[in-house]
């Protein structure tokens, strides 16, 4: 069973995992990732001037062969040009006429929000873009730019994970009230950035009672709230992995608050973080420097 869509306040679907081409891939040829992940099933491709990967997204769109409407494309405006320069240099990296989601990538780059979102409001109406939103943006900008908006942002993509969901409460909660879809990046944290920490414990449990990854545990958890994912790999069998979270039966509300509890106690000193990651090598190296030692003193005997 695919994730599927939710259907945006503008009354546009929205399919609610993205293949993301960001960080990790800036300034990259990622034709060959992007073409991996279609074939693997992703249908929503994530992207930003930024970035400066919307050429070679662009290629895999076209390799793909795949008919327009088959696809879902976001990118993002991220304040290195005009607003209106932008979304055309956009369009001409990507080969479309039309992007599905163009968001404001981060509020740093915003001069006026007024004047800003007009402009993002002109795109939507001249059919540049299906559907405006915004990114990185906190509750006290959502809430600024609401008030101002003749046309509502549709999504806003935060960091979002177990460890900073206590802090995004009543931002989840403004977004949920006015139709705003909440979509995640960097959700895996808790294993790819603060390993060791006290959501390992709940998570664990979950993905031993369904015979899931923990990595599976984590994007479950998103979705019991409300929220949208974009996640990357270069590795097919991770992408697969991230697909069958669709197939997996729900969290039961006593998973889902054992993780939100643990999070709440915050991620554990990176210092820790670093020395849990690397834990087998250092234990290897110790056995090594132990060995050596032992050999000298026998040697010495």
């Amino acid at each position: 069973m695919p994730f599927g869509t939710v259907k945006l306040n503008d009354g546009n679907e929205f399919p609610v995992i993205a293949f993301g081409t960001g960080s990790k891939w800036k300034g990259q040829d990622v034709t060959d990732y992007v073409i991996q992940a279609i074939e693997t099933g992703f249908s929503h491709l994530d992207t930003a001037q930024w970035y400066k990967t919307e050429d070679s997204v662009g290629r895999a769109i076209h390799d793909s062969g795949l008919n327009r409407d088959d696809l879902y494309i976001t990118t993002k405006w991220s304040g290195l040009t005009s607003i209106p320069e932008a979304i055309q240099n956009s369009l001409d990296q990507l080969g479309l006429k039309q992007v599905d989601l163009y968001l404001i990538h981060n509020p740093a780059f915003i001069k006026d929000i007024a004047k800003d979102w007009a402009e993002f409001e002109k795109i939507k109406e001249a059919g540049f873009s299906k559907s405006i939103g915004v990114s990185n943006f906190n509750l006290a900008k959502l809430e600024e730019l609401v008030k101002i908006a003749k046309v509502k942002p549709a999504v806003n993509q935060i960091l979002f994970h177990p460890y900073n969901y206590a802090e995004n409460k009543g931002l989840l909660e403004f977004s949920a009230k006015h139709g705003i879809v909440t979509e995640a990046y960097s959700s895996l944290q808790p294993i790819t950035r603060y390993p060791g920490g006290s959501v390992d414990a709940p998570v664990n449990a979950a993905a031993k009672r369904l015979n899931a990854t923990p990595t599976q545990i984590l994007l479950s958890w998103v979705r019991s709230k409300g929220v949208a994912i974009v996640t990357t790999s270069s590795n097919k069998e991770h992408l697969q992995e991230y697909l069958d979270v669709a197939d997996l039966p729900s969290l039961t509300e006593e998973e889902i608050a054992a993780i939100d509890e643990a999070g709440a106690k915050g991620p554990p000193n990176k210092y820790w973080s670093n020395l849990y990651r690397n834990r087998y090598i250092l234990a290897a190296g110790l056995f090594v420097q132990l060995a050596g030692f032992l050999f000298i003193s026998t040697m010495r005997s």
